[in-house]
């Protein structure tokens, strides 16, 4: 039988390492599984500038290394690992591993949730150098800048309408000619005079990969088959993220889109297992909101610990 850890933290992005420090500090040893992505989203960003404590902001690769460092310095173990299957009604924890077997007492997940990305060549080579699946983190970069969102639910709409605080033009592309937004979002929308539709358009490709830096898109609009480049200097995904928490589907409550269900912040309905972070937020989905939320898993975690004589 494999050795009972007292903490296992799925995930390595800013929720896991800030769950690690904190139940390093306790002495709880935790073991960091950093799954398929490790570093989570940050580790695909460039420069970050709303993370306090860094006036001059810092590269997303660079504050990850330091969280693990901080971390590692404090007695927790990371592996290269990501989780196969659970069983969250053993106790203790039964997690299978592509490294094995783990049991635990207590388990804080914070897998994350990965961006839907178009899969376009282009696109991938460009994220982080004016392609981003995230408004909010760098709209700032585009200041007075012809922009483009693609997407037709209410998360487009909310990208575009929140970038035109920024761009000078934001066009909003859209496979269809009818949206799945809400009506109210839409002629928000419609009636936003930075904001352009494209319809039953789809994007080909994003300019600029030679640059490294995005200078256009080709598009084609799916009626008439017609080509055309789009001058744009941002391209801003809109199509939603996926929560990476499908391996607990009928053990923990899932939303409707597939995030974990919480209460009290972090608590899930299986006693010992708490979530954190991206797999259970889907309305800030912000580092620091992330870090936040991985302190309150640790604490919640040393807490259960301590109520059940460990």
């Amino acid at each position: 039988m494999p050795e009972t850890r007292d903490t296992v933290i799925l995930g390595s992005g800013c929720a896991g390492l800030t769950a690690a420090i904190y139940t390093a500090r306790a002495n709880l040893k935790p073991l960091v599984l950093e799954g398929h992505e490790p570093g989570g989203q940050l580790s695909i960003t460039t420069l970050v500038e709303n993370f306090p404590g860094w006036p001059e902001g810092v590269q997303g690769p660079e504050l990850i290394e330091n969280m693990k460092k901080q971390a590692a310095r404090f007695g927790a173990e990371f592996q290269m690992a990501h989780l196969i299957s659970a069983d969250l009604s053993a106790h203790p924890i039964r997690l299978n591993t592509s490294k094995g077997e783990i049991l635990t007492r207590t388990l804080i997940i914070a897998s994350g949730a990965s961006a839907r990305w178009l899969g376009l060549p282009s696109e991938q080579a460009l994220i982080g150098h004016g392609v981003s699946s995230c408004a909010t983190c760098d709209g700032f970069f585009f200041m007075g800048q012809e922009i483009a969102v693609i997407g037709g639910g209410d998360t487009a709409m909310e990208e575009a309408l929140f970038l035109t605080r920024f761009a000078s033009k934001v066009s909003l592309i859209h496979r269809r000619e009818s949206f799945r937004a809400s009506k109210v979002m839409l002629e928000r929308v419609i009636a936003h005079p930075k904001i352009e539709l494209i319809t039953n358009t789809v994007v080909e490709e994003i300019l600029g990969v030679e640059e490294k830096s995005v200078r256009g898109a080709i598009l084609r609009n799916v009626v008439t088959n017609d080509r055309t480049e789009l001058p744009i200097t941002g391209f801003f995904l809109g199509i939603g993220h996926e929560p990476n928490a499908k391996m607990f589907h009928g053990q923990i409550d899932l939303d409707d889109d597939g995030y974990i269900k919480t209460h009290g912040n972090v608590l899930t309905r299986v006693p010992g297992v708490f979530a954190c972070g991206d797999v259970q937020d889907r309305r800030y989905r912000q580092a620091i909101t992330a870090a936040g939320s991985g302190c309150m898993a640790a604490l919640e975690a040393e807490k259960f610990l301590e109520d059940h004589g460990h």
